[in-house]
């Protein structure tokens, strides 16, 4: 399967694809697709890039990924239970060129703004929820107009956005695999050190020349991508795990000092580790 672009299966004529996902660990290949995703996660947990940011998906949540959007979902890989999800796809052309600029569906341009960049749905859960547990038996009709309310309530609700920056070039195959390729070596490495020259090494290219390549494509260095996701990790074990200290959480997240975790933490989420950990 090619990592970069990646079709979503869907019998013909079909303009909506709902699919369930039931494995041990979600399709975990940086990939990007034309349709619009809304995922509902009923179980599992772990990593999810899209486009230069890292966030954590947990049970629960319901995601938005805009069309060609390059994301990958990473599974906790201490996670005992499978990973379940269910998702529609469509594009904002199933329907027709002009069905989502109709004056009737106005109201839904909220959905389309919020999706250039994913966003992840924070209020309204349970009610969109209810209409994805509706879903697996559904006529094509009861699909559509699911589907039409699903957007509906997502365009109101509250949210929080996935990622500050999209590539606007779809990737090719070789820079799929190049960019898969960095992202699983430092998901995997981030607790240790990472030099330049091995994540240079690991895309087959220069220093110099990663380095403009990372940042074209993410907006960011990559030694910031690396500080966020570490700092993200740090989020998680502060959360989940109350009697670790701070300073054990810095280490386990890959800071060698204790000092520079707090600073490039409060640079990032604006608060001290110890208080983010009160807070949440």
């Amino acid at each position: 399967m090619k990592v970069l672009p990646f079709k979503i299966p869907k019998p013909e004529n079909n303009a909506i694809v709902f699919q369930e996902d039931i494995e041990i660990y979600f399709y975990d290949k940086l990939h990007q697709h034309e349709e619009i995703q809304i995922t509902l996660i009923l179980e599992g947990k772990g990593t999810l890039i899209v486009g230069d940011s890292i966030n954590y998906y947990d049970k629960g949540d319901i995601l938005v990924i805009g069309s060609n959007i390059p994301h990958v979902f990473k599974s906790d890989s201490d996670e005992i239970s499978k990973s379940h999800m269910q998702s529609l796809f469509f594009s904002n052309t199933s329907f027709g060129v002009d069905f989502f600029y109709l004056e009737e569906l106005q109201e839904l341009k909220p959905f389309f703004k919020r999706a250039k960049h994913g966003f992840k749905i924070t209020s309204s859960k349970n009610l969109i929820s209810n209409l994805f547990s509706e879903l697996k038996k559904a006529t094509k009709f009861k699909l559509f107009t699911s589907l039409l309310e699903i957007i509906r309530v997502s365009s109101s609700a509250n949210y929080k956005s996935l990622s500050s920056f999209i590539y606007e070039k779809k990737y090719s195959e070789i820079e799929g695999k190049r960019m898969q390729a960095v992202f699983d070596y430092t998901m995997q490495n981030f607790q240790k050190d990472i030099s330049l020259n091995t994540i240079a090494s690991v895309a087959a290219m220069t220093k110099n020349a990663f380095c403009k390549y990372f940042k074209k494509r993410t907006n960011k260095t990559y030694f910031n991508f690396l500080t966020e996701l570490r700092i993200e990790h740090a989020c998680k074990l502060l959360i989940e795990n109350k009697d670790i200290s701070i300073s054990e959480i810095a280490y386990n997240s890959g800071f060698n000092n204790i000092s520079n975790f707090n600073r490039r933490f409060k640079e990032i989420k604006k608060v001290s580790p110890s208080k983010f950990k009160k807070e949440n």
